[in-house]
């Protein structure tokens, strides 16, 4: 078992230049060893300068929980620590550590809600203490950018909470919220500091786009920016824009709301078809947007958008994607900090992946040069582009390691990354390389994979074998790489898990944690590393360096001189180290200038319009009178800064809006679907591709007698709104006219309504191969918007009709079972009856005596049962003998005789069988011989209608007969349901007539 040992005081060694400790702290990363079932979890965050703090949590795999928990403060620099359970509480299990970001003094701490649930908040840097129980089990916090006290909880049952008090008191703000989908106000484009942008869930299940204040989020004080239902976890809002994707049939709509204007639609160029899209990044004013298209499983492509985040432009197809440890896929892209408009990306091509570099924002991509020599200083042969650097470019899931590539803002042009030379990107012979000039030229460093960190401000590296491979030792550079010096911190090897850097610039203190071994205890080393600086810098120890993309001195418009310390020197940098010496703008030239929507680059490098794009659609509904930008098939890449030059060629042109007849008028339902709910609000949106939109009257009949007329389409570009109240498919038709012509358009609207009930009206008995009718009735009455799916007989697929009635002959005899099912607005109910078919029969229709009304309740059960007890006291076998009761009063009845099966043979003698049973059956109902006892002292008497028998009934051509008995009206009135049955003996009946409709 892996047990807590107590914290001892570092013991400072003096190893070369370098100062070092080591305390001994039971802690460990997210990274389980199963030791005896046991093991340690780490949560560590640096406060201001001094004061470290470590969660650590004692994990029991047996019972599958967090059984300890112990909160460790240094104030130091990680020197000491102090066990702090006696400020939480001994028996606290604690599960979650937050700092708050703008005052770090401010420290929350979460239990484990398997214990119990409650937040301990400190104010002083974690020194003491306050606990505050809660009625919610907070699974994540979300703390305000600029309020410090103002935090937004998310629980276990999905509601979301906020407190602007530091977590003292919360707030219910909405039940139902999407994980992970709730965002604070952004400062300057919304208006009230404490606005919650959040993802909310309806009662029905959809969902939907609300704002509100956080301590002012009834029902009324809500606000939905976006009209209609969104698709589930859509919502961003970073930066100046906010994006959603709505529900649509079949394809992925996108929307993008820019500095909270209005949202109008993405667009991607017409034949993206995107399966799947991610927002890369949004922070250089425009959007980096990955989009998996309809042909693509494992690769995306990227998009970068205009200023406002509409109109996308292709910047790199087939980015390869890799699945990170918890499952998420991670799109290989990196943005190099501190060069505004420099990527690295993996691409996929021709089965191959190689690295590719773009300072343009993706305008132009090159391979890598690989390095001229290796670490020994052999020559490298590799010649572009039949063989290149490649690197790996995956970011860490351990927020205490860099991932396999590190750039830093403080050192522009300085990229250190795991990677590989050939053909392609492998996994084989990898080694570690930097570059000190902003990827034009590259250095193999380390022949094994290595950690590096920036330290200094960019000033030093400091360098760690990976945590898969123990080491005693770390290297330090001061000249980006070039050199490094060998330091040990430890006399035995560590698995090193994780290093927690120093964030200020004055106190140059690094923590490393890691073990021995998988069964020793963790370790917490601390290294003061400034001991081995020789002084702040000056200017003397500085030279300038340039920007450049293989020689070209411009780049993103502008030249770009920087300040780096000369090689060889030991000084410091400092805290107001300025990196950025000069940058002037340079004469705009064509790789300035990307293509613009709907354009594609030609093998000549010229933009020209792809097949799919109309150049003139983008003055189509301009006003006569206004201007427009008509595009020259150029746009200039975003926060590019060059001037003049060809900058007037390239730039849109304002002109005059022609005035033109509509042409291209669209109508659609705001959320795509050809359906509605009766009595609902229905938003028709009508679009115009050509025409003057100030001067162009819009007509709408909504096909239900009523009708709306618009003078121009500004008017409606929310929508066209209405209701309907009856249910039935609408011819919706929009009609767009000026003085120079007129267009129309026509949409098919299905206004459905749940069905309630379904009635299934059939002959008891029917004659074998001759047609009968069978109905369903539905209510309530849906005309031409319900489904019928019709089993008959043995048929094994369902005859489907929008007709409530169907006409089927059966070809065999016996008893055949007949189901009907109506599907109505995601409503599917059914019923069903049986059968029986004959060659021929013979039927009576049956009275009774009045004293039955008064006990009958005309319900189908009790029908039934009495149609059982006549069966009984007609003394004939029951195979031949059916009995079926009318609904309604006065209560009456068919009894019919059925022959023996299969009597092809001797038939003439069953008919005349039947004919005799049928004499002796009206002879004893009309002597009042057949009774039956209905309850003790009610005894019922059973009658012949009429006095003469009914004929036979069959299917021989010498016979032209169908004695059946007829349901004549169904009558409903409001929301009670009338059934008028009226009864009517009949005769023969010609064949060539369909028999009539008969329900019991």
């Amino acid at each position: 078992m892996l047990m807590c040992a107590n914290v001892v005081l570092c013991v400072c060694v003096c190893e070369g230049r370098l100062n070092h400790c080591r305390a001994m702290v039971p802690v460990c990363l997210f990274v389980c060893f199963f030791i005896d079932s046991l093991d340690h979890f780490l949560t560590a965050e640096r406060l201001f300068l001094q004061v470290i703090l470590i969660l650590t949590k004692l994990y029991d795999f047996h019972i599958g929980s967090v059984t300890e928990s112990t909160l460790w403060r240094s104030t130091d620099y990680g020197t000491t620590y102090e066990r702090m359970n006696d400020k939480v509480g001994y028996k606290t299990v604690l599960s979650y550590l937050y700092i708050c970001p703008k005052n770090k003094r401010k420290i929350m701490l979460l239990t484990d809600p398997e214990f119990e649930s409650s937040v301990l908040v400190s104010t002083d840097e974690g020194s003491s203490f306050q606990k505050y129980r809660l009625s919610f089990y907070v699974l994540s916090l979300l703390f305000h950018p600029s309020e410090e006290d103002w935090a937004l909880a998310y629980s276990h049952d999905q509601k979301l909470y906020s407190s602007v008090d530091f977590g003292r008191k919360w707030q219910l703000i909405h039940e139902h919220v999407t994980p992970s989908r709730f965002y604070w106000s952004v400062s300057g484009l919304d208006k009230e500091p404490d606005l919650v942008h959040m993802e909310a869930h309806t009662h029905d299940g959809d969902v939907q786009y609300v704002t509100c204040r956080a301590q002012m989020c009834s029902e009324t004080n809500r606000i939905f920016p976006f009209r209609g239902f969104i698709d589930i976890s859509s919502l961003v809002v970073q930066d100046d824009y906010i994006f959603i994707q709505v529900p649509t049939s079949g394809r992925a709509t996108y929307y993008v709301s820019y500095k909270r204007e209005p949202f109008i639609q993405i667009k991607l160029p017409k034949y993206s078809l995107p399966k799947d899209l991610h927002i890369v990044s949004t922070d250089e004013k425009q959007v980096f947007a990955a989009v998996q298209e309809w042909n693509q499983n494992d690769t995306y492509n990227l998009y970068l958008s205009d200023s406002r985040g509409i109109y996308f432009t292709l910047a790199m197809e087939n980015v390869r994607t890799t699945r990170g440890l918890a499952g998420n896929q991670m799109l290989d892209l990196y943005e190099v900090a501190g060069i505004k408009g420099m990527l690295i990306a993996n691409r996929r091509q021709d089965n191959q992946v190689k690295t590719y570099i773009t300072y343009n924002k993706g305008r132009d991509w090159r391979l890598l040069q690989a390095p001229p020599t290796d670490l020994e200083g052999n020559d490298i042969h590799c010649v572009l582009p039949f063989c290149s650097l490649h690197l790996q470019l995956q970011t860490s899931e351990n927020p205490y390691l860099p991932g396999t590539i590190s750039t830093k803002g403080s050192a522009p042009g300085v990229i250190v990354a795991t990677g590989n030379i050939g053909a392609e990107l492998s996994y084989n012979n990898v080694g570690m390389f930097i570059s000190s000039d902003a990827g034009n030229s590259w250095r193999a460093i380390f022949e094994e994979e290595h950690n590096v960190w920036f330290l200094d401000s960019g000033g030093a590296l400091v360098a760690v074998r990976q945590p898969s491979v123990p080491t005693k030792h770390l290297w330090i550079s001061f000249d980006e790489g070039r050199q490094w010096t060998q330091h040990s911190f430890s006399s035995v090897p560590l698995f090193v898990d994780g290093v927690v850097v120093e964030a200020g610039a004055e106190n140059h203190i690094l923590t490393f944690f890691g073990h021995f071994s998988h069964r020793s205890e963790w370790q917490l080393f601390k290294i003061d590393y400034k001991s081995v600086f020789s002084g702040r810098c000056t200017e003397e120890d500085y030279q300038t360096w340039h920007l450049h993309n293989q020689g070209e001195p411009c780049v993103m418009g502008q030249k770009q001189i920087y300040m780096k310390r000369r090689p060889g020197n030991y000084c410091m940098l400092g805290k107001d180290y300025s990196r950025i010496l000069s940058a002037e703008s340079c004469i705009c030239r064509a790789h300035d200038f990307e293509c613009d929507y709907g354009y594609e680059r030609r093998g000549d490098g010229n933009c020209r319009p792809a097949f799919w794009f109309n150049p003139s659609s983008l003055w189509r509904v301009c006003s006569h009178g206004q201007n427009y930008l008509n595009s020259t098939g150029y746009r200039k890449v975003v926060l590019n800064n060059c001037t003049k030059g060809v900058k007037e060629t390239y730039t849109a042109r304002k002109q005059l809006c022609p005035h033109r007849a509509p042409k291209g008028l669209t109508l659609t339902t705001k959320d795509g679907k050809l359906t509605a709910n009766l009595a609902t609000n229905v938003s028709f949106l009508v679009h115009l591709d050509e025409g003057d939109s100030l001067r162009t009257n819009v007509q709408l009949d909504f096909g239900d007698g009523t009708a709306v007329s618009y003078s121009n389409l500004s008017w409606i570009e929310e929508g066209i709104k209405h209701v309907y109240k009856a249910a039935g498919i609408f011819r919706v038709t929009a009609l767009a006219e000026n003085t120079l012509g007129y267009d129309s358009t026509t949409l098919f609207l299905h206004v459905i309504c749940p069905v309630e009930h379904v009635q299934l009206l059939a002959p008891f008995v029917v004659i074998r191969n001759k047609e009968v009718n069978i109905t369903a009735l539905v209510l309530p009455s849906h005309p031409r918007t319900v489904t019928y799916f019709w089993w008959l007989g043995n048929n094994s697929e369902p005859v489907i009709t929008l007709d409530g009635s169907v006409s089927y002959s059966f070809p065999s005899e016996g008893f055949h079972s007949i189901t009907v099912q109506v599907s109505s607005a995601n409503v599917i109910l059914q019923d069903s009856k049986i059968i029986a078919v004959r060659g021929f029969f013979k039927s009576l229709l049956l009275s009774f005596s009045p004293n039955l009304d008064e006990l009958n309740p005309d319900i189908p059960e009790w029908r039934q049962d009495v149609a059982t007890v006549i069966k009984t006291v007609t003394d004939f076998p029951e195979d031949q003998l059916l009995v079926a009761v009318f609904p309604g009063i006065p209560t009456a009845a068919e009894l019919f005789l059925l022959p023996h099966k299969n009597q092809s043979e001797g038939r003439k003698r069953s008919e005349e069988q039947l004919e005799r049973t049928s004499d002796i059956i009206v002879t004893a109902l009309n002597q009042n011989l057949v009774e039956f006892e209905l309850k003790p002292g009610v005894r019922i008497y059973i009658n012949d209608i009429v006095p003469a028998p009914a004929p036979l009934v069959d299917s021989s051509p010498r016979h032209s007969s169908s004695a059946m008995l007829m349901l004549l009206s169904v009558v409903f009135l409001g929301l009670a349901v009338f059934l008028i049955y009226k009864f009517k003996r009949y005769g023969l009946v010609p064949v060539n007539k369909k028999p009539g409709l008969s329900s019991f």
